[in-house]
């Protein structure tokens, strides 16, 4: 006689005792949340977000020359790879003076790269490049380029990876710059985003 096949049971979970059970002792059971009755005479506390008083609709009014704007990482290897001066081409762009603003967590991720890349940490550490310090652990750029652009809405962010153009294209009234045949261009800026014309 062989063996009767017995058929498998599928996303069969095994059975736990509730924590409310009357068979576990008094104290290893789960006490039972007791509602507190609302009272209708309390003020209702709601949070409501702060939009900036800087952005008329769409557009933002503190963008302005001289321009701010935040680097990224991959961007200064981009415009070395594309062959570009980073402070002139991005006059040429803006038809404005530009002021490139690097943060302690960029410089920090332009020096965990190494030797390789010791010709962007030269460009980074400029005079002219303004110096942005950063408060917070840890040296995620990204993370610390959206949380100060999402704060002050001053800065125009120069990026090349698509994830951060994602996550800035989200908040209103940051425009992009970015890199594409061998020149720089620039994503959402104020006439683009209907600016009041008077």
């Amino acid at each position: 006689q062989g063996k009767q096949k017995k058929a498998r049971k599928y996303a069969v979970m095994k059975r736990m005792i509730s924590l409310r059970d009357q068979r576990l002792n008094v104290k290893d059971r789960a006490k039972v949340p007791v509602k507190k009755k609302e009272d209708p005479s309390a003020i209702k506390e709601r949070e409501v977000p702060q939009h900036p008083s800087c952005l008329f609709f769409q557009y933002n009014t503190q963008l302005g020359p001289p321009y701010h704007i935040l680097v990224d990482t991959n961007f200064i290897n981009f415009s070395i790879k594309a062959k570009l001066d980073l402070v002139q081409s991005m006059m040429d762009c803006l038809y404005a003076k530009c002021i490139p603003c690097i943060t302690d967590c960029v410089m920090g991720e332009i020096e965990k790269l190494g030797q390789k890349y010791r010709v962007a940490l030269r460009i980074a550490k400029d005079p002219r490049f303004e110096r942005l310090p950063c408060m917070h652990k840890g040296t995620y750029a990204d993370d610390c380029l959206v949380q100060r652009v999402t704060q002050h809405k001053c800065y125009i962010v120069a990026t090349v990876d698509k994830e951060l153009k994602r996550r800035i294209r989200k908040i209103p009234g940051v425009p992009i710059m970015y890199i594409s045949r061998h020149r720089y261009n620039i994503e959402r800026m104020p006439d683009d985003y209907g600016a009041p014309r008077f």
